[in-house]
């Protein structure tokens, strides 16, 4: 039985040199995706660990935070001049800044909607202008007509706080609420051009950016306590549900916001 779900196919992940990003970058790499990493920090780790897998793979070095519209048109193009287009992109990178509502920072607040929203929109925009510009047709032709038809694949990571207010992350609950909005937004635009575009919301995720929360021996307890599955996500957890979005067998899933949470929004 071939597994390997994604050959011959490009998937961008963003963020994808640590964490959660690198462990969709991974299981792409092993269902045997091209894989192109975009991050600001160094991808070396995840490139060997790639290729050790049989996977191709590219980094380009972008810094989120200063990413403008036309930035991310010229990134995207220079991508599918190398790799030849894009089938996937996953807008995995993001930053948390915890403060009180009252206190919290507008140097915060706005670095966390430049990289946790604008930064997403801007390249899921470049990538859909490219694919109803030209890439849809290319991607039909070295198709062959074969079935399934090609589709263009766009997962965002959402958040449960998309759902929540939380508490001392104003600035990361309204970028992951905007995440939501235009992760459905692009599917009512879109979806008549073979494009889909769905998100991710994840529930704790033992990574570094919750390595604060998990220090806190009362908050990681309280956290715990909640989860009906009583342990934290693996970054593998979240990969996975990545994986089945950007397949074939999600075709028909569009501006859906799938919680991978481990029961806790149902709790």
């Amino acid at each position: 039985m071939n597994t390997k779900r994604f050959e011959n196919k490009v998937a961008i992940v963003t963020g994808a040199s640590r964490g959660i990003g690198q462990g969709i970058a991974l299981a792409f790499a092993r269902e045997g995706a091209h894989v192109v990493s975009v991050d600001i920090g160094d991808q070396t780790e995840t490139g060997t660990k790639a290729k050790a897998l049989g996977a191709k793979f590219n980094s380009y070095t972008e810094d989120f935070g200063k990413l403008t519209q036309k930035g991310a048109a010229d990134l995207i193009a220079k991508i599918i001049a190398d790799a030849g287009r894009v089938d996937i992109l996953v807008n995995n990178a993001g930053i948390i800044r915890r403060a009180p509502i009252v206190d919290h920072p507008e140097a915060d607040w706005n670095a966390l909607l430049q990289i946790n929203l604008s930064a997403p929109f801007f390249l899921t925009q470049a990538v859909a202008k490219w694919w109803v510009t030209g890439g849809r047709e290319q991607a039909d032709r070295e198709n062959g007509g074969r079935a399934p038809a090609p589709r263009l694949k766009v997962v965002n990571i959402a958040s449960m706080l998309s759902f929540q207010g939380g508490i001392f992350v104003p600035g990361y609950t309204a970028a992951k609420s905007g995440i939501a909005g235009i992760t459905k937004a692009f599917a009512n635009e879109l979806a008549k051009e073979r494009c889909n575009f769905n998100a991710i919301a994840p529930g704790y995720v033992a990574t570094e950016n919750t390595r604060p929360l998990r220090e806190d021996e009362k908050r990681a307890e309280s956290i715990l306590a909640r989860i009906p599955e009583a342990r934290w996500a693996t970054p593998e957890d979240i990969a996975e549900p990545i994986l089945f979005l950007a397949s074939s067998a999600a075709d028909y899933m569009n501006g859906t916001i799938m919680n991978v949470d481990g029961g806790w929004l149902a709790r």
